[in-house]
């Protein structure tokens, strides 16, 4: 056990001289075993749980036909599919980097270039669901007409695009600048440490990214306000979606500014940066994913009907037999 320990604070002093950049004042800080533990499995469990959740959204969706056939459901299904991937891909991480610190670097990039482009998926389906959104408000008449179920697959296609070209200029500059010896080493596996001579670039296209996406958010809201009256039910529950996409919105962003965020923790917390650092890794990388089947899902009327069936169903297939057995006398 002492040797555990051991393993454990050797582990994380390496992985608090990352974190602090080296820097001289930097107090170096260490979790216990039982800390360790105990951190990995919290984040296990609130994973699995969420993934249980978004998996029975899924199962809803692919089970009624209402739903495939609708561009808002099909995109809001893409959108919970892409979170159970991020969020399986970041509890993976997160214990990876307690068990084995560091991996294979080759791994690593397949596991860090399908994490970004989930990552960033997220605020480019937010923005297609906002004008979905604009369009069956503004457009009603013409709104079958513009919005179909193979123009929404070949939008979330072009959503997948946009992501992988965002990552692909790092990878050609990973290849080109790293010897081919460096792909065989093992690395502490985070975009910083794999990808290192593109932070600039990546700053860059996140900006763009994130305007482009709050643009999209503004002039859809604004459009839907004005178009907004007193009786009309559906439109005000139309504003109050777009609103719940900017909240969502503004957590993805949380990512982004992650850097910043801790570098504020390490100021303010400098005993306790571990403690904060697991916190807001769990505010950053779970919560969101926590929420976007509460908003989207369970929020909407018809969703929520049909997922309430489903489970309804299951309690009585469940009961039925026992019931029929008692009666037989088994």
């Amino acid at each position: 056990m002492r040797q555990a320990e051991m393993n454990v604070y050797d582990l994380n002093t390496l992985n608090e001289s990352l974190v602090m950049g080296n820097s001289s004042s930097a107090v170096l800080l260490r979790d216990t075993l039982t800390t360790a533990v105990a951190k990995n499995v919290i984040v296990v469990a609130l994973c699995i749980s969420i993934n249980y959740i978004n998996g029975t959204l899924v199962h809803t969706f692919f089970k009624h036909e209402i739903f495939r056939v609708n561009p808002r459901y099909i995109l809001f299904i893409h959108l919970v599919l892409n979170d159970m991937i991020q969020l399986s891909l970041s509890g993976l991480l997160h214990v990876i980097s307690y068990m084995f610190y560091t991996i294979n670097v080759s791994f690593c990039c397949l596991l860090l270039v399908i994490s970004i482009c989930t990552t960033l998926n997220t605020p480019l389906n937010l923005a297609c669901m906002a004008v979905e959104c604009y369009v069956a408000v503004c457009f009603p008449m013409r709104y079958l007409q513009i919005c179909t179920v193979k123009r929404t697959y070949i939008l979330i296609g072009l959503i997948w695009g946009a992501s992988a070209i965002s990552i692909l200029p790092d990878i050609f500059l990973l290849v080109i600048v790293e010897p081919p010896s460096f792909f065989h080493t093992r690395v502490f596996c985070s975009r910083d440490m794999v990808f290192r001579r593109s932070i600039q670039k990546r700053n860059t296209s996140h900006i763009i990214c994130l305007v482009v996406v709050w643009l999209t958010l503004f002039f859809t809201y604004f459009n839907v306000l004005f178009a907004a009256k007193a009786a009309n039910a559906d439109v005000k529950k139309a504003r109050n979606t777009l609103l719940l996409h900017g909240f969502q919105l503004l957590l993805c962003m949380m990512t982004y500014v992650q850097p910043l965020l801790q570098a504020a923790l390490l100021y303010l917390f400098p005993q306790h940066i571990y403690k904060s650092m697991f916190a807001l890794y769990v505010l950053i990388q779970i919560m969101p994913r926590f929420l976007s089947p509460i908003v989207y899902g369970v929020r909407d009327k018809k969703f929520r009907n049909y997922l309430s069936r489903y489970l309804m169903c299951e309690v009585i297939m469940k009961t039925k037999p026992n019931h029929h057995n008692h009666k037989a006398g088994f």
